[in-house]
């Protein structure tokens, strides 16, 4: 066990010594601007740019060339769904779920201030999008549908295939946020038209992601300049970023069926010994769900004490989404799938990684339920 039991690996992920490594050539000795004409820079572009972008290609079996490279997963959603908004020549009818990623919620809100209408559907209680609840919501003037495809919160895996599916029979755009999902199992991208990921879920480096376009697919870029990315995201290229990307998405590929089960086991057994502490729900499906992911509620207790009294113990965890965490407000997601908020606001967060062992489990469990039992004892909010 090492000095920090990190169990936050939804919110980021150490960068992989490979990966480092792999983008430190492209810092010191093959630095040279992709887009300038001599070979210097056509190193850049063609063993860092554009090799890294058929290795991302490859991983979702789509083609180079519908491979946009982002500053990450924000960008991405905001350049699928903004991009297709800007194209129309009047507001058109959205869809999306109550419990997306902020970057997709305030966007659609964003397009709601100018015009465009936006439903938003319900979740059941494990935090599900019924395809045929989709179906009923679509109109003749759905552009675009937008449901993440494994939610960050309480690792939910939505029926993507079929979600895509009722979309693409109604004529309109499927967009999914796969940021969670990417790299942990493998993808269909059948009817997908639009994904949006992020290199620092996947042990890659921060302030890279990219954008996958379904060929003939029309965006407004939302950055304009010198035509970069195929005229849709203007802006020297991070090439650093992107090869670390690349070699990111390679690693986790490579071992991405025995990491799983791994993963899994390991996270069985926390569910196994959180749920024998009184008064615990765990959130979210028991099958269907990403092979890293917990996420429980302990009645009687908040969550931000939680997370501080394990931070004590060498622990890090999360209350929910690592964008929302610092705000004192219910997540989003537990009250959408039926979450009372004396539970909602007691949750804790815990996604393991490709460096987690299990003396770091044995350090959770040891610590978890005595800190609970002390919360309980100290709160107002305990019967």
């Amino acid at each position: 066990m090492s000095e920090l039991v990190y169990l936050d690996n939804a919110a980021t992920t150490p960068v992989a010594k490979t990966v480092k490594d792999k983008m430190s050539e492209f810092f010191r000795d093959k630095y040279g601007n992709p887009s300038s004409l001599y070979s210097h820079a056509n190193v850049a572009k063609s063993e860092g740019l554009e090799a890294s972008r058929e290795r991302v290609a490859a991983s979702l079996g789509v083609e180079p060339k519908e491979i946009i490279f982002t500053s990450g997963a924000t960008e991405s959603d905001n350049l699928a769904i903004k991009g297709v908004a800007l194209n129309l020549d009047q507001p058109g009818h959205f869809i999306t779920s109550e419990i997306e990623h902020h970057a997709v919620l305030h966007t659609f809100e964003w397009l709601e201030e100018r015009g465009h209408e936006v439903t938003y559907l319900e979740v059941d209680q494990d935090g599900r999008v019924s395809p045929d609840a989709l179906e009923e919501a679509l109109r003749e003037d759905t552009v675009l549908v937008s449901i993440m495809y494994a939610n960050n919160e309480i690792g939910t895996i939505e029926p993507i295939d079929g979600l895509a599916e009722v979309t693409s029979e109604h004529d309109a755009l499927f967009h999914t946020d796969a940021v969670q999902a990417f790299g942990k199992f493998t993808l269909n991208m059948e009817n997908v038209d639009l994904l949006s990921a992020s290199g620092h879920k996947i042990y890659g480096p921060k302030g890279i992601g990219f954008l996958y376009r379904r060929k003939g697919i029309k965006l407004e870029p939302l950055l304009h300049g010198g035509g970069h990315e195929n005229g849709l995201r203007s802006g020297t290229e991070n090439v650093p970023g992107i090869v670390g990307l690349a070699e990111a998405v390679d690693l986790v590929y490579e071992e991405m069926e025995e990491e799983r089960e791994r993963q899994k086991r390991l996270r069985d057994r926390i569910v196994d010994e959180v749920m024998e502490i009184p008064n615990t729900v765990l959130n979210g499906p028991e099958e269907n769900r990403l092979a890293n992911n917990a996420n429980f509620s302990f009645k009687g207790i908040e969550g931000e004490s939680i997370i501080m009294k394990l931070d004590n113990k060498g622990i890090a965890a999360s209350t929910g989404s690592a964008c929302s965490s610092p705000s004192l407000e219910p997540s989003h997601v537990l009250l959408a799938i039926g979450l009372p908020l004396s539970l909602a606001h007691g949750s804790l967060r815990i996604t393991l990684g490709r460096e987690t062992g299990e003396e770091d489990v044995d350090h959770l469990l040891e610590v978890l339920p005595g800190v609970v039992q002390e919360l309980r004892k100290a709160s107002p909010l305990t019967d």
